[in-house]
């Protein structure tokens, strides 16, 4: 099938690349002259494992193209997947601005029926949107318009892709359906079918579910650690309920991301908007804002309200492993509040340290690897679970470190085998 994708994010790439993979003609359409000056070159713009050696092999094939064209690239497509951003308002609204600027210009080349599916994450109403835009501006022309919402994790996102656990299509069209089963053919996964408002509404419900469960056990975790709990044991009791599961109970600094914490507050506004008072979502919002306070005042307590000329080493900066994303990263909001003190930082990340240096100011010190950020650090904190960061030379690290105290924020190590290395070792929910 010939295929249009609009935007090279995130999403858009993804697609692009494990689409073309199936043996599709992808055409990817980004205005951003710099990122397509990247992709033309075979490189992505991003930190994303496996991504980048797909791209290659599809690129090499010519089933893979970049541009910033729409117009024949519209007009020869069998379906056009939008895959542009929909950043937050400070109220929490989705800002539509570019997805509205894309089906104008989907809608000033389209010459013959068309499916039109949005995979960006956008508030229920947006297909209405969409369609009225394009029937504005093209009256007589046939088209369909699908919700078709991704469920990408970052760090795993070419995985997902290839074995999700269940492909969403809504709209009203049964042609529509039998075109977006034949894109995603290669797959053999289960579909949900519904309509476009339904299929709009389930990403936010799914994401805002999932940060729940973390707002949920990290309060759990608080709660553990004034009455000698232990959380790792609870969250594997409360996994193994099979109404409940273990995923998403990893006590720690909060969810971050480009995702959860955008998603979460889109919903509440919907809600408003429509009238409905979503408590639970807003109390979620409401603890994970305030996790990384709390976490500061841990951290302050810790090193005994001494903050003056106190240097604390920072392992992890991304919001997660496997990505070099920092956006709404509880990490770095951590480090910028240490740093507001008169404490000096420094920090390692194997992957998000270029979009750091950004973000921190220029008295961070960034480090080649681990044992840097400890030597001569007072505490030593660990904020990204990074696979590289479980196995340390804790010897060598009690060595370099100027006093050996550890506040393990992601319970990366075994509280009693820290203690037996002679570390004073503060981790989250079983102190």
């Amino acid at each position: 099938m010939k295929i249009s994708i609009i935007g090279a994010g995130y999403v858009g790439l993804v697609q692009s690349v494990c689409l073309a993979d199936f043996g599709h003609e992808i055409t990817c359409i980004e205005k951003d002259s710099r990122k397509l000056k990247q992709l033309s070159f075979s490189t992505v713009p991003f930190y994303e494992p496996k991504l980048d050696e797909i791209l290659k092999k599809n690129i090499k094939s010519g089933r893979l193209k970049f541009t910033n064209q729409y117009k024949d690239n519209i007009s020869s497509a069998d379906i056009i997947f939008i895959c542009v951003g929909t950043p937050p308002k400070k109220n929490g609204e989705s800002d539509l601005s570019y997805l509205k600027q894309a089906s104008k210009e989907i809608a000033e080349n389209l010459n013959g029926y068309t499916v039109i599916a949005s995979k960006s994450t956008v508030p229920v109403g947006t297909s209405k949107i969409i369609e009225n835009t394009i029937k504005k501006i093209k009256p007589k022309i046939s088209f369909d318009v699908v919700s078709n919402p991704e469920f990408l994790r970052e760090g795993s996102a070419v995985d997902d892709f290839m074995r999700p656990d269940k492909i969403i299509i809504g709209c009203r069209s049964s042609k529509a359906v039998t075109i977006l089963k034949k894109v995603y053919k290669p797959l053999n996964r289960p579909y949900v079918i519904t309509n476009n408002e339904t299929a709009e509404i389930i990403k936010y419900a799914n994401n805002s579910f999932l940060a729940t469960k973390i707002a949920f056990i990290n309060e759990v975790a608080d709660l553990c650690e004034r009455i000698h709990g232990d959380v790792e044991v609870v969250a594997k009791a409360l996994g193994l309920d099979g109404r409940i599961g273990p995923k998403f109970l990893h006590p720690g600094p909060g969810y971050g991301g480009s995702c959860f914490p955008k998603d979460v507050k889109s919903f509440i506004y919907q809600g408003n908007k429509n009238l409905v008072d979503l408590k639970i979502v807003k109390a979620v919002d409401l603890a994970n804002e305030n996790r990384i306070k709390s976490l500061f005042e841990r951290t302050k307590k810790i090193i005994k309200n001494k903050f003056n000329n106190t240097q604390i080493g920072i392992l992890g900066i991304t919001f997660k492993p496997n990505t070099d994303d920092i956006r709404q990263s509880p990490a770095l909001k951590l480090v910028q509040d240490l740093i507001r003190t008169k404490a000096k930082v420094k920090i390692y990340d194997p992957q998000g340290m270029e979009n750091a240096k950004k973000e921190l100011p220029k008295s961070t010190e960034f480090c080649d690897d681990e044992y840097s950020v400890a030597k001569d650090s007072d505490i030593l904190l660990f904020l990204t679970e990074w696979n590289q960061f479980k196995s340390l030379n804790l010897s060598k690290i009690k060595q370099l470190l100027k006093k050996p105290i550890i506040f393990d924020l992601r319970n990366i190590y075994n509280r009693k085998e820290m203690k037996k290395y002679g570390f004073k070792y503060y981790s989250i929910g079983n102190n």
